[in-house]
């Protein structure tokens, strides 16, 4: 989020003169909006570095499935934004990217009584048209709940 609090989209002609790495320092430090996304689903982006992110998150109630446990889909977009969001981190300004796919791998059943989890993503390999990141959910005491990995195409804004 803005130092406002508020969440929406970079302006493009700031998306496109910005490296990866300076527009996620942006937004971990407020100066930059974050994503909608992040509001809606309750997490933000915490930490990041050159071939890291890391975004942090308090599973609530309403992220739960019909068995009493949080869905999947709140924990693969943890996962999707930390990998994703390092694989960015080693972009130049006017290069973009988007996930192709992603794998995850549930180890724990995530409650709202888990607390603060941390989704910490690192890079693997990025090159010219593809990069490739893994995932790691933990919880306070650092016990992995889940785990994923990535690639993503690259391409020219």
């Amino acid at each position: 989020m803005a130092d406002d609090g508020t969440v929406g989209l970079v302006p493009p002609d700031i998306f496109k003169a910005t490296s990866g790495l300076e527009l996620l320092r942006g937004m971990a430090e407020g100066r930059l909006p974050g994503p909608p996304i992040t509001a809606l689903l309750g997490f933000s982006l915490v930490e990041v570095g050159k071939g890291r992110a890391v975004f942090a998150g308090t599973p609530r109630f309403d992220h739960y499935n019909p068995l009493g446990s949080v869905h999947g889909g709140w924990i693969a977009t943890l996962l999707d934004s930390c990998m994703g969001c390092a694989v960015h981190t080693m972009l130049p300004a006017g290069r973009g990217y988007t996930t192709l796919e992603f794998k995850v791998t549930f180890i724990r059943a995530v409650r709202e009584t888990t607390g603060l989890v941390r989704a910490e993503g690192t890079i693997l390999n990025v090159g010219r048209t593809a990069g490739t990141a893994e995932g790691r959910l933990l919880d306070a005491g650092g016990k992995l709940l889940a785990h994923g990995t990535t690639t993503c195409l690259v391409f020219p804004l």
